[in-house]
């Protein structure tokens, strides 16, 4: 009877030890990977757009109390940092924040009016950096500087005596907008004005305080061609004025991330919480922000023991030149950058007239900057898998090295995310493949007080939503993906995501 109890016995051991489960349970990479199936498949389907909607919805509060933005160093900003903190606290994180000084911009008058022959006004962007025109601004002549390869980017462009006196009219292209000015106020100059080379509004900057030397601003290649087709038939005198608030003032970054999970293999996710001083900034980069703070409480709330830790980062003073999460990789040590195994970055992922844009970290789009650190290949493939499942429709676009995935890239950390278009405009291919409007900005309200939660397109924001909740789900139990090999195939990409002046805005400094 012993022996036949014992067969019976071991009957339903060997069973159970061949059942999937059970293997399972001694393959920890399975297991893994099923836990992560599993919570990505419940944050994605729990993560709301209408939830994170709200998250929205107080952006634009604070904005309205705040004198119309929520722009680093401002109350805005304050404001919104102090809500991120509170709801991530709230829902268990370890959250602080992290504290720095930064030069402070507000542009208080950008304006630019023909006094004759023919009188009229043009819109311009003043430069951030720009020095100041006073008060009232200047009259003076304009003066073209002769197009070639590399427009006002030398000494020799600049005929002797010619520009005098006068404000330098100069075609964007093979130089810094810095540069350009600087060879400007080297022959006499007294202001310059730099018009696109491409369609869209032109919104730089001259890198810093230290680089400006006359009063600098954007115009649209429209508009300079035609003042310099003017210019051609006779002298053309303007009213000029830029003058740009400039000040030393402090800002947070907000940090939060799971008390539990292996530091040594930390998940990384951002979005930039400031917009400018134009507007609220809502899409640009509220959405970001919102949608990291849907996934960060789902998350929360169906998941206590991940295997990885996982890091949420609100950075400050994006739109001042990615300072907030320059200023976070900067103080990593070289173990804490080791421990980043990957950065996601989500900033305007819900524009009007939206595509849907994943960023290209093998190159295959062979568009601009190259492929991303190792890594960076997998977590693109990863995304577009995740889209390519739901029937989602998407393109590449490229690491411009313009918003907040850029310090992750310079020190090695794979890096990726969406982006949904800014000031680009939209080609007859992409209108097919995504709606909307082809010859239209991505987003029209860009870095306009238009930015408002009208600016929204929720079909948008309900797809990236669910990139971010797929990824966190995946990531925060499972990274073997991250050493599957990626075979590269050679893709048809532009750089029409971003067109000129890509997601990270107005600190473009090169041409």
């Amino acid at each position: 009877m012993a022996t036949v109890a014992a067969a019976a016995l071991a009957t339903p051991l060997l069973l159970a030890s061949a059942s999937p489960s059970a293997a399972h349970r001694q393959d920890p990479g399975a297991r893994a990977a099923e836990d992560a199936s599993k919570l990505a498949r419940k944050l994605v389907q729990k993560s709301s757009a209408d939830d994170a909607f709200e998250h929205l919805e107080k952006f634009q509060q604070i904005a309205d109390s705040t004198g119309g933005h929520r722009a680093a160093g401002s109350l805005g900003h304050d404001a919104s940092a102090a809500y991120v903190y509170q709801q991530m606290k709230k829902y268990g994180y370890d959250v602080s924040y992290q504290r720095f000084d930064f030069l402070y911009t507000e542009t208080l008058a950008e304006k630019l009016s023909v006094v004759s022959p023919t009188p009229r006004d043009v819109e311009i962007k003043a430069m951030t950096y720009t020095k100041s025109t006073p008060v009232g601004g200047i009259k003076a002549d304009l003066a073209a500087v002769p197009v070639d390869n590399t427009t006002g980017c030398e000494a020799a462009d600049y005929a002797s005596g010619t520009f005098t006196g006068k404000i330098a009219l100069i075609k964007r292209g093979g130089c810094t907008f810095a540069e350009k000015q600087t060879a400007a106020a080297g022959a006499g100059a007294v202001g310059a004005i730099v018009y696109n080379n491409a369609e869209g509004v032109l919104s730089g900057t001259l890198g810093d305080q230290a680089s400006a030397k006359i009063p600098t601003g954007g115009i649209t290649q429209a508009e300079g061609e035609k003042l310099a087709a003017e210019l051609a038939k006779g002298p053309l005198n303007v009213s000029f004025e830029i003058r740009q608030l400039q000040e030393t003032r402090s800002t947070n970054n907000v940090i939060a991330e799971t008390r539990r999970g292996n530091a040594a293999n930390t998940v990384m996710l951002g979005a930039h919480l400031d917009s400018v001083t134009a507007g609220p900034g809502i899409n640009d980069n509220g959405s970001g922000s919102a949608g990291l703070l849907e996934v960060a409480q789902e998350l929360a709330k169906r998941e206590n023991r991940p295997t990885n830790k996982v890091r949420f980062a609100w950075w400050s003073a994006e739109e001042n030149g990615l300072l907030g999460s320059e200023h976070y990789v900067a103080n990593l040590s070289n173990l804490g950058k080791k421990e980043i195994k990957l950065y996601l970055n989500f900033d305007m992922i819900a524009s009007p007239n939206y595509g849907l844009f994943v960023y290209d970290g093998d190159n295959s789009d062979g568009v601009g900057a190259g492929a991303g650190p190792a890594g960076s290949a997998q977590l693109e493939r990863d995304i577009n898998e995740f889209l390519d499942k739901r029937g989602t429709a998407h393109e590449g676009t490229d690491f411009t090295g313009r918003s907040d995935y850029g310090p992750f890239i310079e020190v090695g950390i794979p890096s990726g995310g969406t982006f949904t278009g800014a000031e680009g405009i939209k080609t007859e291919a992409q209108a097919k493949k995504f709606g909307g409007a082809a010859g239209v900005a991505y987003d029209p309200n860009y870095h306009a007080a238009g930015d408002d939660l009208s600016n929204i397109n929720m079909e948008a924001f309900a797809v990236n939503i669910g990139v971010i909740a797929n990824a966190v789900g995946t990531y925060a139990h499972d990274l073997s993906s991250l050493r599957k090999p990626v075979t590269t195939v050679p893709t048809d990409g532009d750089a029409g995501s971003g067109g000129g002046l890509h997601d990270g805005h107005d600190h473009e400094v090169t041409e």
